[in-house]
């Protein structure tokens, strides 16, 4: 039985997939998440493999796995990784490409909708006794600048255009089959320059990855860029904005509001005292959910457990992996299946 460590909020978002796993020759047990109590378990308990959420691991994890083990995350996005250590270390990092990109998608459209038809703050009146109704606006006609044209991106241009009747537009720096994303997901344009993206927009929607070259890419500059009705919506990473500069934005009326899924520091913690975007009346913000719906998290689950099965089998060219410059260093101390 190989044993696999699984941070605790992923294996209570999964616990049935995981203890399943044991019928299957991987024995799943519940770990901390914190890095240095994670290697401690890893040692003790002998696992060759773990499966980690979104904190950030620096150290101590990649020393206590054996070479040849894997950190799966149970997601996809993998900026918490150190893939290089990984590498030194001869560990295989994966993600689960495809497996949360509905659930994203749909979080999205109801941040979306949330802005459109004030449903935070008429309910939280509600909730205390108040009848005060306020007047929204319909999606339909309504401009979405979706910057990043990637699956999940492509995955919210479908819903907007052919569910709510948005004109949807694109943005992305990669080359893209852009006749295929008008006919396939309803983009009305694609383009490559940020400005022209968002000149017109309602809604903006961030969905990049967060590398070193997209850190803040959310700045002062370019949220002068959005038009003052707009509304910001983030559900990729915290580190994509600059939330200093878009608090001063939402205060300074620059900005219609933002909803944010995602924060440089989880749990959230305001960047300066007097920054605090739960303070504000026109930010709506959720704890990391985007992709904690339960289907979601059982594909994760799978998705995260398949590949670590594949490392077992010696079947790395069929795994998600990250760090592919590691299989220079194991094939030749490791069978492959051909």
């Amino acid at each position: 039985m190989v044993k696999v460590l699984v941070t605790e909020l992923e294996f209570r978002k999964a616990e049935a997939v995981f203890r399943h796993a044991a019928q299957e020759g991987l024995h799943c047990q519940s770990a901390p998440a914190e890095e240095r109590a994670l290697a401690s378990a890893v040692r003790s308990s002998g696992a060759r493999h773990v499966v980690l959420g979104v904190e950030r691991y620096t150290g101590p994890l990649y020393e206590a796995l054996p070479s040849g083990g894997v950190i799966a995350r149970f997601g996809v996005g993998h900026d918490g990784l150190d893939k290089e250590l990984a590498t030194a270390r001869g560990l295989l990092c994966t993600n689960t490409p495809g497996a949360l990109d509905d659930s994203v998608a749909e979080h999205a459209l109801n941040l979306i909708l949330a802005a459109a038809r004030h449903t935070v703050p008429v309910a939280a009146e509600m909730r205390a006794g108040r009848w005060a109704p306020r007047v929204g606006c319909e999606l339909r006609g309504k401009t979405l600048a979706i910057i990043g044209c990637g699956a999940i991106g492509r995955r919210v241009a479908g819903m907007a255009c052919r569910g709510f009747g948005m004109n949807v537009l694109g943005c992305d720096i990669a080359p893209l089959n852009v006749p295929e994303l008008q006919r396939d997901f309803g983009f009305a344009l694609v383009v490559r320059d940020f400005e022209t993206a968002v000149r017109e927009a309602d809604f903006v929607s961030l969905h990049i990855p967060s590398v070193p070259a997209t850190h803040h890419f959310m700045n002062a500059a370019r949220l002068a860029c959005l038009p003052a009705r707009a509304w910001l919506i983030n559900t990729a990473r915290g580190a994509l904005v600059d939330e200093a500069a878009l608090h001063d934005a939402l205060t300074s009326g620059q900005l219609a509001g933002a909803a944010l899924d995602v924060f440089e520091r989880e749990p959230y913690e305001p960047v300066a005292a007097d920054k605090d975007l739960r303070a504000l009346p026109n930010v709506i913000l959720t704890p990391h959910v985007g992709s904690s719906t339960r289907e979601a998290c059982e594909r994760m689950a799978r998705r995260a457990l398949q590949n670590i099965r594949l490392a077992e089998a010696g079947r790395f060219g069929e795994m998600d992996l990250l760090n592919r410059d590691v299989l220079a260093r194991l094939q030749p101390a490791m069978p492959t299946t051909p």
